[in-house]
């Protein structure tokens, strides 16, 4: 939580300029925006400086990161699919994150863009075992969207309503998610400690 209200951190998991991953998650970011029940940050890496792993490269764009996650009450990545996997990008991310992972314990909703028909089901699937493994919760109902490069104007206007629909859903699952499941928890936790404040 963030001035008392859900806080979303929505990582881009593409450096290209003009990348299809971008437009679709502003789909989310604007929606969320919109519903008025939660902020939410873009961190997009193309802007930051995210070393490799080995690398001791001292870099202040990894402890904004950090603290950009540890402090989201939930959080959105996503990827292309490149040969049959997630980006070099966003695992360069999740990297950067930690150990323990600032990720562990946070909700994640997943989106995924392809070129082809099938979709990115395969780097989706890589991607939430990646973040199981972190310690995330990866909530049910990933977005995989097919055909991309055919569903958006050099605007980054979606072309399809149904699509368009879909994608704008995932930031509203992710905040009823945590509405249902992680707000009660926060204001239980609050409550025992006013009370052993005054105790």
């Amino acid at each position: 939580m963030k001035n008392g209200k859900i806080h979303i951190v929505a990582i881009i998991g593409s450096v290209r300029p003009g990348n299809y991953t971008g437009m679709a998650l502003d789909l989310i970011v604007d929606e969320i925006r919109k519903g008025g029940q939660a902020t939410v940050e873009v961190i997009d890496p193309a802007s930051n400086d995210f070393p490799f792993p080995g690398e001791k490269t001292a870099s202040s764009d990894v402890q904004k990161l950090q603290k950009a996650v540890s402090e989201a009450t939930g959080v959105i990545l996503s990827t292309p699919e490149y040969h049959g996997g997630y980006s070099s990008i966003i695992k360069l991310v999740i990297e950067n994150l930690g150990f323990p992972s600032a990720l562990s314990g946070k909700p994640v909703g997943l989106l995924g863009v392809a070129g082809g028909q099938i979709g990115a089901v395969k780097s989706l699937e890589s991607l939430r075992g990646i973040c199981a493994h972190v310690g995330a919760i990866v909530l049910p109902g990933v977005v995989s969207v097919a055909g991309v490069e055919r569903l958006f104007d050099e605007t980054g206007r979606c072309l399809e309503e149904r699509t368009e629909r879909r994608i704008r859903k995932l930031g509203l699952n992710l905040i009823e998610y945590i509405e249902k499941s992680v707000c009660p928890g926060l204001s239980l936790e609050e409550r025992v400690r006013s009370k052993t404040s005054t105790s």
